[in-house]
């Protein structure tokens, strides 16, 4: 029977010689992850279950970076009891203030996750291991301290749509404007409980951290996941990263899909998902005029080394507009390191951007950038609710770092070209 990569995987985690949509099937996890909001609801379900041990204290990843630092009494609570559980069950992959990075950057980042595993992860976001060819998914808290016990999830097997790139991305281009295209495409509804597999002779265009920030966004379609085909840039990523032995998932050639969709990379354009929903996508013929309170540079879509290095080249000597606050957050203390190396921090500080330890933060209203009524933030974040960064009046603009970086100097939405 053909199946998609996503369904491949699915297969053979669960024992099976192949799956059709539809079915329910148990498998079992190459990891589970949680963090400082997600994995307290977990614990407690783990201990109400009268579970006694972790199956598998190498396949656990706890990272405490929602509210990191933590921001008041009810976040160190929160923190301090995942600590107790990582040290009652001597969890391998435990990170805490000094050692952790946003979950979803850290995890691909230090080979903890890679090529073709299955992932869970007590966070929507978790669909971001895609990028490397891997089934990842977000999950509630209950399955997560079922995950953590047992070792196996059950899945129901999702249908698939199929994007075949084409093409190579503009300059100051990327793949939050690719995904932005995507969602405003197909609506946040659009890959309802679906598989997003991405193909094509065009995947050669796109970078990891460009895969990353895609897969990242599929959850704002509605997907079950994101996945991408492996091939040399993946390969080039996970050497090192990881001595597990791992196994690549290629989707059969007469696989099954829901609908196919032709994108050609070069045809993309700055694009910005206005308030409210990420499907709100406009290029730059429709922004018209935008004053902007806040920019906002990082989380798990946009806080990678690159996308801090496209930031910088735009910042490079120039000034955050007056009466505009540009809040800059590395992804992970690697990132921070490497920024510091390559001179991006003295960029930003000098520009008058405020530099942040690794956090979530501001992405989801947490500390670190709260917005307050009618204020305007240009975010490389993945989601603009109402009230999603901080007041219900205010309003989320959803940018690559090359826009959120130009508006930051402008002080309205603006395009990287007008700054440079």
């Amino acid at each position: 029977m053909s199946m998609t990569m996503s369904q491949k995987i699915l297969a053979h985690r669960a024992g099976l010689e192949s799956v059709e949509v539809g079915d329910l099937i148990m498998a079992s996890l190459d990891m589970v992850l949680g963090n400082d909001i997600t994995t307290p609801v977990a614990i407690n379900a783990f201990k109400n279950a009268k579970f006694q041990k972790v199956f598998d204290k190498d396949k656990i990843s706890l990272v405490m970076d929602h509210f990191a630092p933590n921001k008041d009494i009810k976040a160190a609570t929160q923190t301090q009891q995942c600590r107790h559980f990582a040290q009652e069950f001597n969890i391998s992959h435990y990170y805490d203030v000094g050692n952790m990075g946003v979950e979803h950057a850290l995890l691909p980042e230090q080979g903890i996750v890679t090529i073709g595993d299955l992932v869970i992860g007590a966070d929507s976001h978790t669909c971001t291991y895609g990028a490397l060819g891997a089934f990842s998914t977000g999950v509630g808290s209950t399955d997560m301290a079922v995950g953590m016990a047992t070792g196996k999830a059950w899945f129901k097997v999702p249908s698939a749509l199929r994007f075949n790139l084409t093409g190579k991305l503009k300059p100051y281009v990327s793949g939050k404007d690719v995904i932005l295209h995507i969602i405003g495409l197909i609506g946040v509804d659009g890959a309802l409980y679906k598989s997003m597999e991405f193909g094509g002779e065009g995947l050669k265009n796109l970078s990891i951290d460009d895969r990353l920030c895609i897969a990242n966004m599929a959850i704002e379609a509605g997907a079950k996941n994101g996945i991408f085909e492996v091939d040399e840039i993946t390969m080039a990523y996970a050497k090192g990263r990881t001595s597990r032995d791992f196994r690549i998932y290629a989707p059969d050639k007469d696989a099954k899909y829901e609908k196919v969709f032709d994108i050609d990379l070069s045809m993309i354009d700055h694009t910005v998902a206005f308030p409210h929903l990420p499907e709100n996508a406009r290029t730059t013929e429709q922004w018209g005029e935008i004053k902007i309170d806040q920019v906002v540079i990082g989380s798990c879509t946009n806080g990678r080394l690159s996308d801090m290095e496209a930031a910088a080249k735009i910042i490079q000597g120039k000034k955050v507009a007056k009466n505009t606050r540009c809040i800059v957050i590395p992804a992970t203390q690697n990132i921070y390191l490497e920024c510091i190396a390559k001179g991006y921090l003295k960029t930003f500080i000098e520009a008058g951007c405020v530099v942040s330890t690794p956090t979530c933060g501001p992405c989801l209203g947490g500390h670190m950038g709260i917005l307050a009524a009618n204020e305007k933030c240009v975010s490389t974040t993945n989601r603009n609710f109402v009230g999603r960064m901080g007041h219900t009046t205010s309003e989320v603009y959803l940018a690559s770092p090359e826009v959120a970086a130009a508006s930051a100097i402008t002080g309205f939405l603006s395009t990287p070209e007008s700054v440079l």
